[in-house]
């Protein structure tokens, strides 16, 4: 186990952590504020990184793009909000994961129609091209790099906004007692509505900056969506402080584990069977994480107080 696998691996894993904190801010406070299971939070991902590339093009320049994509990432939430998520609140989960369901079909299918079955890139902004050296023989992209600051950057942002201003004050209110807030006079549907869009742009964002590295594509975010769920499970329904450690937690243990585990395994086992266990251990950590944090606490590590 080299010095410079090591480092390169645990930057992947910060930097999976950070995109799913994005992803999972929004969906955290629409699960602990409105009570609602949105299954299509990962499709308003794929959506963030199709307007990326739609703008990006048009425009010609990255910035002009990232800028154009996020309120039409808030727009686009809101109108799915309107439309569709707001007369599913009253319903039992069952109902709202059957119709989150056929959203995602629907919405996946639509951006086939509209941008092409075929996958999308994103050209990588010149300011941030090329790479850095971390140490000798050792480059790593500066754009990774950025994307881990910028993500840091709307996690402090994002904290500051949730304990900090009145909104956040009505935010965190609701994902305690949300009868009561409402009982206070607090228009309960704007709130939700404010919580809806704000999470749907963070996810828009998080799709609007991986575009660039990764194929942008129908689907992309059905498996980030799994993963989104385990770290709000991990971190506590309803906490964004909650979210960022269990992203980041998920993030490098996901990423160590499917590096370094056959490795670790052959201390114990033959090479052939320590690289065949742990090629099949390695994705279930993250689970077997989730399993233990429910068994000792089961609200998650960071719950919202009651």
């Amino acid at each position: 186990m080299s010095t410079a696998l090591l480092l390169v691996q645990t930057l992947n894993g910060l930097q999976l952590g950070i995109l799913l904190f994005l992803i999972a801010a929004g969906l955290t406070l629409v699960f602990g504020v409105m009570d609602f299971i949105n299954l299509a939070h990962g499709v308003q991902y794929m959506i963030g990184a199709y307007l990326a590339a739609m703008f990006c093009a048009w425009t010609g320049s990255f910035w002009a793009g990232i800028a154009l994509t996020l309120p039409a990432a808030l727009a686009f939430g809101l109108l799915l909000e309107v439309l569709v998520f707001r007369h599913l609140y009253g319903r039992d989960h069952l109902d709202q994961v059957l119709a989150t369901l056929g959203l995602i079909i629907f919405l996946n299918q639509a951006v086939k129609t509209v941008w092409g079955a075929a996958p999308l890139s994103v050209p990588m902004p010149d300011l941030l091209s090329g790479s850095i050296a971390l140490m000798d023989g050792l480059l790593y992209p500066v754009y990774r790099i950025a994307l881990i600051g910028v993500g840091l950057a709307t996690a402090g942002v994002l904290y500051l906004l949730i304990n900090c201003t009145r909104v956040g004050m009505l935010v965190r209110a609701g994902a305690t007692n949300a009868p009561m807030v409402s009982a206070l006079g607090v228009d309960i549907g704007r709130l939700f509505m404010i919580v809806f869009g704000f999470g749907a742009m963070l996810a828009g964002f998080a799709g609007a900056m991986v575009a660039p590295i990764l194929s942008v594509e129908p689907g992309m975010g059905d498996n980030l969506l799994i993963l989104t769920f385990v770290v709000i499970v991990i971190g506590g329904i309803g906490s964004i402080r909650g979210a960022f450690v269990a992203a980041l937690m998920v993030g490098l243990i996901d990423t160590l584990g499917r590096a370094f585990g056959p490795q670790l395994l052959r201390l114990v086992l033959a090479p052939a069977a320590a690289s065949q266990t742990g090629r099949s251990l390695a994705p279930m950590l993250i689970y077997i994480l989730m399993a233990a944090v429910l068994f000792y606490r089961p609200s998650g590590l960071f719950p919202v107080k009651q």
